[in-house]
């Protein structure tokens, strides 16, 4: 197994609606989408946004599409129109989420996107 962060195996599209941020999880690759489901849970999502407090983590599953979306209840900083922090836009967060670390076998390593991490770090 080796840890990459999410970005090496999925891509995202994100949104905002008030105080809610979407972000969707999309597999690079179909072979990929079992350990997405398997790894980027809504505990998981839940404990990468701790910081900014989400009151509910929801994930809806898409599977003929290998994609997955989450929603995070109350994670603006009171939506984007009320926040004093310009950075709170749903779009910035699916780059915080897309940092998410995940083990991948060996075997599917070819499939991720990017360079492989380097062995010296």
């Amino acid at each position: 197994m080796t840890t990459v962060p999410l970005y090496r195996a999925a891509h995202g599209r994100t949104g905002d609606k008030g105080n809610r941020s979407n972000i969707s999880v999309i597999a690079w690759h179909p072979a990929l989408w079992p350990l997405l489901v398997e790894q980027v849970t809504e505990a998981a999502v839940a404990a990468q946004f701790a910081h900014r407090r989400p009151t509910r983590v929801t994930r809806h599953l898409l599977p003929r599409l290998q994609a997955m979306n989450f929603v995070l209840d109350e994670v603006l900083d009171g939506g984007v129109n009320d926040a004093l922090n310009l950075d709170s836009h749903g779009k910035a967060l699916s780059f915080l989420l897309l940092e998410l670390p995940i083990q991948v076998p060996e075997a599917l390593a070819p499939l991720l996107a990017g360079p492989p991490p380097d062995p010296s770090h």
